[in-house]
């Protein structure tokens, strides 16, 4: 692509072919006017539901805004709100996703937008996706500017912004760091794409597999023999996570099953165990190969009995006291490849979320839970489904590693490509 390297004084360490010299060093107040947006009174009628998007905190999604679910009249522009020409640029300035995110885009037609946003117009012929990416490279030092505690909290004051010092080029070389940059991001894009349409593959075969719409022969071309139903009091047992804990206790010993381990994976993996100190002669239960994990409790009903399963045959951890688990009585009745899975289909879930009990916080009682009944193949049923969803797991792993490095390369790029 014609890159060379060169550190110059003020000039960024990689450059195209035919670039050269300093760049111009400016405040991003002086390169751009900066506007504030606001919102139509709500009693009005004639301001809402025209034909002009306008844009808030939560509709600022991705970088690039052609619509927005929320939309109002030709009347309202003036009128508490403001339009904005296409080309310009967005960036929140106040939210609590400020204290971790920094929404910044650039409206792809005219659009309106609140007064959490601020929109930048160029002045000159400064290229909005040029600073797009430099709001981007610029992203950790923007965001430790934010001000603001408690819930909700969270300002990027205007003044700070314009005074953030601006190294830019010719518009030619914005031009060519933008359309490459751009370039990168549709791959990016297209790799993302091949990742969601594998997830999307898996959840349709896991929900048709785990409910008998599509079944599996046997290596001679057989059928294998009907599911049988199984209550889970009859399958195996429960036993409870650790007790009689305090925060000293933490920190180091012996490792334990995190809730979060639980929630976030259907497989346990043990780099992420964390400690807990376990006196000689304490009784607490040790969990084991074939185990499986289900958090007691969470905020809304859908999240309550995420289920994880312990494959490690080396592992013998403890289990966190926010969770309880289940232990097979056979694992060749139930085996722990197929158990990853059937637990987390959409049947079971079904069962799981109408156990929820609650208000401010949904429980689910391990008795009523321990009622399920359950479908089980036979046991070489049972491993041909797990093989199955596994190498479709391990297709999206690959690709996910595929996006990471892209996206670590894209931000190495960056650190060389701008000042």
């Amino acid at each position: 692509m014609g890159i060379e390297t060169k550190q110059l004084n003020r000039a960024p360490k990689l450059r195209f072919t035919g670039f050269s010299g300093d760049w111009d060093q400016d405040k991003l107040g002086k390169v751009f006017d900066f506007s504030s947006g606001g919102t139509p009174s709500k009693a009005d009628a004639r301001y809402w539901n025209g034909d002009i998007p306008w844009v808030t905190a939560a509709t600022m999604r991705g970088h690039y805004y052609n619509d927005s679910e929320h939309k109002v009249t030709n009347i309202a522009i003036g009128n508490g709100t403001r339009l904005v020409p296409k080309g310009t640029i967005l960036v929140l300035v106040r939210g609590s996703m400020l204290f971790r995110e920094l929404p910044v885009g650039i409206v792809l037609k005219d659009m309106a937008f609140n007064q959490d946003i601020k929109a930048l117009k160029p002045k000159s012929d400064t290229s909005s996706v040029f600073i797009l990416y430099w709001f981007i490279y610029k992203k950790s030092y923007i965001l430790s500017l934010v001000s603001g505690t408690g819930i909700g909290a969270g300002k990027l004051d205007t003044e700070d912004l314009k005074n953030l010092d601006l190294f830019i080029p010719s518009a030619k070389e914005q031009q060519k760091i933008a359309g490459f940059l751009e370039s990168v991001d549709d791959w990016l894009d297209n790799l993302c794409r091949q990742k969601n349409a594998m997830e999307t593959y898996r959840r349709g075969m896991m929900q048709k597999l785990l409910t008998q719409q599509v079944r599996f022969k046997d290596d001679s071309g057989k059928s294998f023999p009907e599911w049988e139903e199984r209550e889970l009091n009859d399958v195996g047992e429960t036993y409870n996570g650790l007790t009689g804990k305090t925060g000293e206790d933490f920190g180091e010993g012996d490792p334990f099953i995190t809730y979060k381990q639980i929630f976030d994976d259907i497989e346990i993996n043990k780099v992420r165990f964390q400690k807990v100190k376990i006196s000689s002669g304490e009784k607490q239960n040790k969990a084991q190969y074939g185990d499986i994990f289900f958090t007691t409790s969470s905020e809304t009903p859908n999240e309550v009995g995420y289920s994880s399963v312990l494959l490690e045959k080396d592992a013998t951890p403890y289990l966190n006291s926010f969770s309880f688990a289940f232990r097979p009585n056979s694992l060749n009745e139930l085996t722990p490849s197929f158990a990853k899975y059937l637990f987390r289909g959409d049947a079971f879930r079904k069962d799981i979320v109408k156990l929820a009990q609650g208000s401010t916080r949904y429980n689910i009682s391990k008795i009523g839970f321990m009622k399920i009944n359950i479908l089980l193949p036979a046991k070489e049923e049972q491993q041909k489904i797990a093989d199955f969803l596994t190498s479709l797991d391990k297709g999206i792993e690959s690709k996910q590693q595929q996006i990471t490095k892209v996206e670590e390369w894209k931000k190495g790029l960056m650190q060389k490509m701008f000042v």
